[in-house]
């Protein structure tokens, strides 16, 4: 696949396995799930749920710029969390994040996530 490119930033944590923080194909951008590391140090960020659905915004955001875009080119984010019950946190973290009009998405209630966290999304964007 010629038109396949790999997708790299340091504003966002390095891949822990094997994968790339995104794939660029064409105009579309697969970017993989992304949990609440800090970027600098690899570890979680401390807090409550609500500072970790921001560092995974952040270090999507880091990753859409890498692959020249924004949050606001994502057509599908899918969000999966250890408590539905945080789901209305993450709308009112997204809506600070998220223009009008907003991706289409899931949310999924999971057993466990990578390292402990309690939130993980990926994403898949279109970039002019």
């Amino acid at each position: 696949m010629s038109n396949k490119s790999i997708i790299q930033t340091d504003d966002a944590p390095k891949a822990i396995g094997t994968y790339s923080q995104a794939v660029k194909v064409g105009q579309t951008v697969y970017l993989s799930g992304q949990i609440p590391l800090d970027p600098a140090s690899m570890e979680l960020v401390q807090g409550d749920i609500s500072v970790q659905i921001r560092q995974v915004f952040d270090n999507l955001q880091a990753v859409c710029k890498a692959a020249g875009g924004d949050l606001k080119d994502i057509v599908k984010l899918n969000i999966f969390l250890t408590d539905l019950g945080n789901f209305a946190t993450v709308n009112e973290i997204m809506a600070t994040y998220f223009p009008e009009p907003y991706p289409a998405r899931a949310a999924v209630e999971v057993a466990g996530l990578p390292k402990g966290s309690q939130v993980e999304m990926d994403a898949i964007m279109i970039v002019g």
